[in-house]
């Protein structure tokens, strides 16, 4: 049988291991990226290992996080990454510049590369054909020093494309139908591979917006082959050259199939507060709108904007409903200047922002109390939006535009005919936004602000783990749930000790007191524990508590990644059942655990409270046992740099 096409990029790139789905692999990474609110702490990882230069074939960190500058703690760390950056090699894409997937998409991202991002939504870069992972800040860090990255690998699932999309009909009902069908855990342990005549009915934007939800199923990472459309798509951002044909064999083998006939797709929505909650718009009803958001790394492309600009044009926005608008990057917001787009959107009545996250990650453009938001974006989490009591949906933004000039959510199919927008034959390229690194050998002087703090260390395992359940949790427990990434905190990023004192409060408002005055202890969660962003802050936090294990039913593979790395153990239920029988405040005390966790059989975990034991396992990667054993991937690379 011939090789798909995520295995080829995996073969070309593979360091250690074999492709056997389960079995840990290294790959090498050619590209990484960051953002500024996972960046700084991956900058400092970074320093911290002492390595003068970054040493893969392209890294740039991107500020579109952390714009809002309601005090001085943004631009500190804005100024601490530039002068990071410069000094050790790496490329910085101003405030203003866009949103780093969309950014990467348009002007860095190589069919065929691997790339690793400090965002969980890196997986975009899966439009053009490239395998983009998204990872903890440290795993980034150690990829920018030529470290190798390391995984399990994943089976690889073949979604095969059928027909084309009708009118009105978009890559967004592509991926929630994708999600409703797989759901926010179907994806874990695996890459989605797409493929099928369908293909190439998709631009490479369309392909992204497929590609960058994929992080909601769980998956690894999403692809797309190269072909002659990403050609076209290369060639009119004048980077023609990067372009190389990728394909599946023929006779590609694949460990899953499902097939998806796209002229079946009808508009969809995914409903609060999940993004697997997904139906049909005519099923919905006609709910009334209080706000319509439209942007995001999902869809804030030149070829949504431009949809969205035909459908608000000549019309006015509802006046009970708040309308803003993001375009992805200064190329969009430029071109749509340039062509009048932006003036017809102005006109209609919408708020525009700055090309930058912005509302999807809750910082500004919170809803009303109790208001119903329809958001192009990717997650709609309670409370992620800024407002614990808002109703967030997901849609399309022709469903978005739609809604906004009616009121209520609306089929877009009910406007008559659809706008009728395609790539142009050349986009505005403009890179002035775009720093260079300085010369190698010249001298930087790295600034950094009051804000900036060190970031916590663990110790190596103890012969003997003992602590309190300091908290009980349900299934599907968010990193926005374990470390909350509103406006007002968002902004302190790179100061745990600060964050710690905002960790899971929106289950418990008491953890991290209860956390403190206990000297730590356990985490108890249900299924799909840690799912959500790539933030490392959600481990990070929890360390500094003195947190010491997690037990869940299971972990998102992100999370599960980044408690690892800070040397916390992930532990999983046996018997379901264990977990309806743990207490908060019980005492729970793991003898032997370092003996336990070398022999990979499994933990036994007293309950001295209740005077019972429960069976655990942990699943660990001969990589990831010695990161657990030395307390953490720093630890271990320090130990291992003394040898």
């Amino acid at each position: 049988m011939g090789l798909n096409l995520a295995r080829k990029i995996i073969q070309k790139h593979l360091v250690s291991g074999e492709m056997v789905p389960g079995k840990e692999i290294s790959i090498t990474i050619d590209q990484t990226l960051t953002q500024d609110s996972t960046g700084t702490m991956a900058y400092l990882q970074f320093e911290a290992m002492g390595i003068p230069r970054v040493k893969t074939k392209k890294s740039v960190a991107y500020i579109d996080h952390n714009t809002l500058q309601a005090g001085f703690e943004n631009a500190d760390d804005h100024k601490y990454i530039q002068t990071v950056t410069s000094k050790h090699g790496i490329y910085f894409s101003r405030p203003g510049n866009g949103i780093c997937h969309q950014v990467q998409l348009e002007r860095f991202g190589v069919p065929g590369m691997t790339l690793l991002g400090s965002d969980s939504h890196t997986p975009t870069g899966g439009g053009l054909g490239m395998l983009a992972i998204g990872a903890g800040g440290l795993d980034v860090a150690v990829a920018m020093g030529g470290g190798a990255y390391y995984l399990t690998m994943p089976k690889v699932c073949k979604v095969e494309l059928k027909g084309q999309l009708k009118p009105w009909v978009a890559a967004k009902d592509v991926i929630l139908e994708v999600l409703r069908i797989m759901s926010v855990k179907g994806g874990v342990g695996k890459i989605i591979e797409y493929a099928g005549e369908g293909v190439k009915t998709l631009t490479v934007p369309e392909r992204a917006t497929i590609t960058n939800m994929g992080a909601e199923l769980g998956a690894t990472t999403s692809v797309f082959p190269s072909d002659e459309v990403t050609y076209e798509f290369l060639k009119a951002q004048d980077r023609a050259e990067d372009w190389t044909e990728l394909l599946p064999d023929a006779d590609a083998a694949y460990d899953e199939e499902i097939i998806i006939n796209l002229d079946a797709l009808e508009p969809l929505a995914a409903q609060p507060h999940s993004p697997d909650r997904v139906d049909k718009i005519i099923n919905i009803g006609k709910i009334k709108v209080d706000q319509v958001a439209i942007g995001s790394c999902t869809n804030s492309s030149y070829l949504d904007m431009m949809k969205v600009a035909e459908i608000l044009k000549g019309k006015t926005v509802k006046p009970n409903v708040s309308l803003v608008i993001a375009p992805g990057s200064k190329q969009v917001l430029n071109m749509l200047a340039e062509n009048g787009a932006l003036a017809d959107m102005v006109a209609a009545g919408a708020r525009i922002l700055e090309s930058a996250c912005g509302p999807c990650i809750g910082m500004g453009q919170a809803p009303a109390t109790d208001a119903v938001s329809l958001r192009t974006f990717n997650r709609n989490f309670e409370g992620r939006s800024g407002t614990v009591s808002a109703q967030v949906y997901l849609v399309s933004p022709e469903v978005a535009a739609a809604s906004a000039v009616t009121g209520v959510l609306t089929d877009p199919r009910e406007l008559g005919a659809a706008p009728l927008v395609e790539n142009p034959d050349a986009f505005l390229v403009n890179d002035n936004m775009v720093v260079a690194p300085a010369p190698e050998g010249e001298a930087v002087e790295v600034v950094r602000g009051p804000n900036i703090k060190p970031f916590p260390l663990n110790d190596a395992l103890a012969d003997k783990v003992e602590g309190k359940v300091l908290i009980k949790v349900e299934d599907n427990i968010t990193t926005d749930h374990i470390m909350p990434s509103n406006a007002k905190l968002l902004p302190y990023r790179s100061n745990i000790p600060y964050l710690a004192e905002f960790c899971l409060t929106p289950c418990s408002p008491e953890f991290p007191k209860r956390a403190k005055d206990n000297n730590g202890g356990f985490i108890v969660g249900g299924v799909n524990y840690g799912q959500g962003s790539s933030r490392e802050h959600a481990a990070l936090a929890p360390l500094y508590l003195g947190v010491k294990g997690v037990l869940a039913k299971s972990f998102a593979r992100i999370h599960k990644a980044n408690l690892i790395n800070s040397g916390i153990l992930p532990l999983t239920f046996r018997n379901p059942r264990d977990y309806d029988a743990i207490g908060e405040f019980d005492e729970l005390v793991i003898d032997d655990a370092v003996e336990q966790v070398q022999s990979g059989a499994k933990i036994i975990v007293k309950n001295a409270t209740q005077d019972t034991t429960y069976e655990m396992d942990i699943e660990l990667s001969p990589k990831e046992l010695e990161m657990i054993l030395a307390g953490g991937k720093i630890n271990l690379m320090k130990r291992s740099s003394k040898h």
